[in-house]
């Protein structure tokens, strides 16, 4: 009779403990070969920061995914408008005045005869160039002055956080129509300006705060004590790692201030014509709203959708960014 060829996992197979033995070994293998074992032999895989963990989030968000989508076909309206209105927003008819929808003219006209379409589409320009201006203006100056504040605290912390205290005093539609009705210019720089001026002590707040928990870290403490400089401290240890909340505060604030602007054109004294803006748009339809509604709905509807896509969009930041709701 032949003899049989030895087979040690046969062998081993036998036996209870030898095979318990055995596996136990070929999964330590298996696990030394894979990515990232507990030897390190494999590739490790790169740490995910807190940026790319929120994109993360973002991208299986529909909330972000929808508002991110309306914002993009505002913002391509508002550069480009005469991609999908032709006319021009200041050519009025008076012998059409008030009519309903004609073929050409989907929203009909206002009480000037002109055409309600293409003044909404126009208006956007206006709209989203007011609330990026502004929401920019109002980031950059407070953002500056409460991480200065934030940082180095003592007396300038104590005055910028009393001058706040006399802006937040300030009621921002009643200072607007102060400030604002002196002025004659048609152009959005003074609406701008307002809102910078009464709007970055909100800004400061969140970003004294944040700082102040940054620069609190065992990170920036071992830079400092390895001799760090103030402005290296603040710009490459503090800055990245407290500019998160100051980012979703202000990128709902822009739907406020697009929100804001169209308040005071409504009451006059914000943008002013001939500048084509929905506010104004508004107020000139808000005498014709029992005879011709259209005036009225189709600019104040784009004016909502507007300011509800930048709140959907605010709101879908905050939670990829707070590592609390994670």
């Amino acid at each position: 009779m032949p003899e049989q060829p030895f087979e040690p996992e046969r062998a081993i197979a036998g036996t209870g403990a030898g095979g318990a033995m055995d596996l136990a070994t070929s999964e330590a293998e298996t696990l030394e070969k894979t990515p990232g074992g507990p030897e390190g032999t494999g590739p490790q895989e790169k740490p995910r920061s807190l940026w790319s963990d929120a994109w993360r989030d973002l991208r299986r968000n529909p909330v972000f995914i929808i508002s991110a989508l309306v914002i993009l076909f505002l913002i391509v309206i508002s550069l480009w408008p005469s991609l999908i209105a032709s006319g021009n927003p200041l050519k009025c008819d008076l012998a059409k005045a008030q009519e309903g929808s004609q073929p050409g003219h989907p929203f009909g006209y206002d009480g000037q005869g002109c055409d309600v379409y293409t003044r909404t589409v126009y208006g956007t320009r206006t709209s989203v160039t007011v609330g990026v201006l502004a929401t920019l203006g109002v980031a950059i100056l407070g953002s500056a002055l409460g991480g200065l504040a934030g940082f180095f605290g003592g007396a300038w912390d104590s005055i910028l956080s009393r001058l706040t205290d006399i802006f937040f005093a300030i009621p921002v539609v009643l200072g607007g129509l102060v400030l604002l009705s002196v002025v004659t210019s048609n152009t959005v720089w003074p609406v701008i300006g307002f809102m910078v001026l009464l709007g970055w002590p909100q800004i400061s707040r969140i970003a004294r705060g944040s700082v102040i928990t940054a620069k609190q870290n065992d990170y920036v403490q071992a830079a400092r004590a390895l001799g760090a400089s103030n402005s290296r401290l603040l710009l490459r240890h503090i800055t990245p790692n407290a500019v998160a909340p100051v980012i979703v505060v202000a990128t709902i604030a822009l739907g406020t201030y697009i929100s804001l602007e169209a308040t005071l054109s409504y009451l006059g004294v914000g943008l002013k014509p001939p500048t084509v803006s929905w506010g104004i748009d508004i107020s000139s339809a808000s005498a014709y709203i029992r005879n011709a509604p259209h005036m009225l709905l189709w600019p104040a509807g784009a004016l909502a959708i507007t300011v509800l896509a930048f709140i959907m969009l605010g709101d879908a930041v905050r939670d990829a960014l707070d590592p609390k709701l994670r």
